[in-house]
């Protein structure tokens, strides 16, 4: 028997896939058009069909059963290249609906997911959280989870993707552009950070990022995120640095290695 014929159908493995929060206080599809527009300056690629959950939350009242055109709603989202795969905070009244239109009720924590707000800031620019990766997507080799502390002593490759659940993440080698490095604790790189890195994952706002050489393309803390798609300033760009989180802002600041 080849090899190909041994192996098996299919394969389900668990995977923390992120995704962007939208904190909807209207389901009117032109008001929230008009929002979603005004958040990305009219820039068509500035979300990248990123899984987007509705969150009903902010919604005061909520809407009566058949009264969302949830035909509409999704399409609106998708314009804006954003891809609505769950309702959160949603009234068991709208749950057969929101089912009907293949929308998955979403019951989990607050873990892991970040709201879509505009930008913190006119010199930097807030973005969405990086393209979901597939069930199938790598991980990083040569990990140690020892003391709440994940280490990872090889390089971070591009389309890797790491999360130290429950943990700080210690990483000893570069993390390179298109990578993913997520932990519910402290991200800590001795070594040029040039991907994602999104720390407090499940909403620790004490959460830091350090590196060495801070060259990353999104940073993230408690759901709180910033990218740079136009580079870091000469003061920052490459130099060790350190991420925390000010009330609901990321204060960034340099490290003296002196």
């Amino acid at each position: 028997m080849s090899k190909n014929q041994t192996r098996k159908p299919l394969e389900i493995k668990i995977s923390t896939v992120v995704a962007v929060a939208a904190l909807l206080a209207d389901t009117d599809p032109a008001k929230l058009s008009s929002a979603l527009s005004q958040i990305t300056g009219g820039t068509p690629d500035y979300f990248e069909d990123e899984f987007t959950l509705l969150d009903f939350s902010a919604l005061s009242p909520i809407p009566a059963p058949g009264t969302i055109n949830w035909s509409a709603l999704i399409s609106t989202f998708k314009e804006h290249r954003l891809h609505p795969v769950a309702v959160r905070n949603a009234p068991p009244s709208l749950e057969e609906e929101i089912r009907s239109h293949g929308l998955s009720i979403d019951v989990v924590d607050q873990s892991k997911q970040f709201e879509l707000t505009p930008p913190p800031s006119p010199e930097v620019p807030a973005a969405p959280i990086p393209e979901p990766v597939a069930p199938t997507a790598p991980t990083a080799p040569a990990t140690t989870i020892t003391a709440n502390t994940m280490v990872i002593d090889t390089p971070v490759r591009a389309g890797q993707r790491v999360y130290a659940r429950g943990a700080d993440l210690v990483i000893m080698a570069v993390v390179n552009p298109g990578a993913e490095v997520i932990a519910d604790g402290s991200i800590h790189v001795y070594a040029p950070l040039r991907g994602r890195a999104l720390a407090g994952a499940s909403g620790n706002s004490d959460a830091r990022i350090f590196s060495l050489s801070m060259e990353a393309e999104l940073v993230s803390i408690a759901g709180v995120y910033r990218t740079f798609d136009e580079g870091w300033s000469t003061t920052l760009a490459g130099k060790p640095a350190q991420i925390r989180l000010n009330n609901d802002s990321l204060d960034i600041t340099a490290i003296s290695l002196k």
